[in-house]
């Protein structure tokens, strides 16, 4: 990892140190009965959003502490990278004031539990491989071949489908090591959503989850533990977030787009996909950005999502003032990391959606 990568790094977990035992409920009990009910935000989810979360999180108490020289240990915020599907139990339990997660809840589950939901930024989904003398941009995907090496069809580097795609790279006659999120995670989500998107076989048999029964290749924790484990691992594959791919200097590879285009993860590519979505006619915002059309985009966009417990109380107006600190400051750190910030027009459509949650009987 570069310098610049563990800065970084280092930076989100001084700020996003594991959530504290009391919860929400219990605050709300101490501050009814006149006991102090401060204290940080806490949250749990996404480890996709992890590194953009840690950077608000600084953010964020600086603008609490309008400029004073010395930060109150209790502004703050408070969240544990558990996965997606961690922290949307989390915050279904109310163990947390938000949680994270890299795919969007129906509205129906949204009624059911009692939450809403918004999103606050886009990044792309990438796949990387560690082979002897191949870089960043090397090897060329499609959609279908992908889902053939993760159904185990495609079992070795040479096979005729991988060099009819690349016939000008040096690959090796060796296996395939396939490396996969076991954690439950809106990463995987959003991977095995594109795949079912590009296979019929892949959509009848597993389908889009956080957690599949994955026919070959070993399962790795958290984005970290994916990242550590195609370092390590010779002619192995897996699938990591652009950011996180870029600061640990793996090696991507391009993918065909639905216009048939071989497509460079960027911010170009990524932005391109963005553009293409219709929010205004989503309710809660619950909209999936693989496969999006358009010459030039990135065909595995991810948007991740905040849930907020409802009613709306303190501790959750500030988890959404948390959440605007950001936006309205904090696009230039999304940037940055290699994420897509919200366009203005979908900021302000959040903004619209929070005005709505905050009212009285909402």
């Amino acid at each position: 990892m570069n310098r610049f990568g563990l800065l970084a790094l280092a930076g989100a977990l001084l700020a996003c140190q594991p959530a504290s035992a009391q919860t929400p409920a219990e605050i709300d009990r101490r501050s009814s009965v006149g006991i102090s009910a401060v204290g940080p935000v806490t949250g749990a989810g996404s480890t996709f959003a992890f590194p953009l979360i840690g950077r608000w999180a600084q953010l964020y108490r600086v603008v609490k502490s309008d400029g004073a020289d010395m930060i109150p240990l209790d502004i703050g915020v408070e969240y544990e990278p558990v996965g997606s599907l961690g922290g949307e139990v989390r915050v279904t339990q109310r163990a947390t004031d938000f949680g994270a997660s890299d795919r969007p809840v129906s509205g129906e589950e949204l009624a059911r539990t009692g939450m809403i939901q918004f999103p606050f930024v886009m990044g792309g989904i990438v796949p990387v491989v560690n082979i002897d003398g191949v870089k960043a941009g090397d090897l060329r995907f499609t959609g279908a071949l992908l889902a053939d090496i993760h159904l185990g069809k495609v079992k070795t580097w040479s096979d005729p489908a991988i060099r009819a795609l690349n016939p000008n790279v040096k690959l090796p006659d060796a296996a395939i090591n396939v490396v996969w999120r076991s954690d439950g995670s809106g990463t995987t989500f959003n991977w095995t959503d594109y795949l079912t998107k590009s296979s019929p076989e892949w959509a009848s048999k597993f389908g889009a989850n956080t957690q599949v029964p994955w026919p070959v290749g070993a399962g790795a924790e958290g984005s970290r533990g994916v990242i550590q484990a195609i370092s390590r691992t010779k002619n192995s594959i897996g699938y990591v977030e652009l950011g996180q791919v870029l600061r640990a200097s793996l090696a991507y590879a391009l993918v065909q787009n639905k216009a048939g285009q071989f497509v460079k993860p960027d911010a170009a590519s990524l932005q391109a996909a963005a553009a293409s979505a219709d929010w205004p006619a989503t309710k809660d915002f619950a909209l999936m950005l693989t496969d999006a059309p358009g010459p030039q985009s990135w065909p595995i966009v991810v948007t991740t999502f905040a849930l907020v417990p409802k009613p709306i109380n303190a501790r959750s107006r500030e988890a959404i003032n948390f959440f605007r600190i950001g936006l309205e400051k904090g696009a230039a750190d999304a940037a940055s990391l290699g994420f897509v910030p919200l366009p203005e027009p979908l900021v302000k459509q959040v903004k619209a959606y929070w005005d709505a949650a905050l009212k009285p009987g909402s």
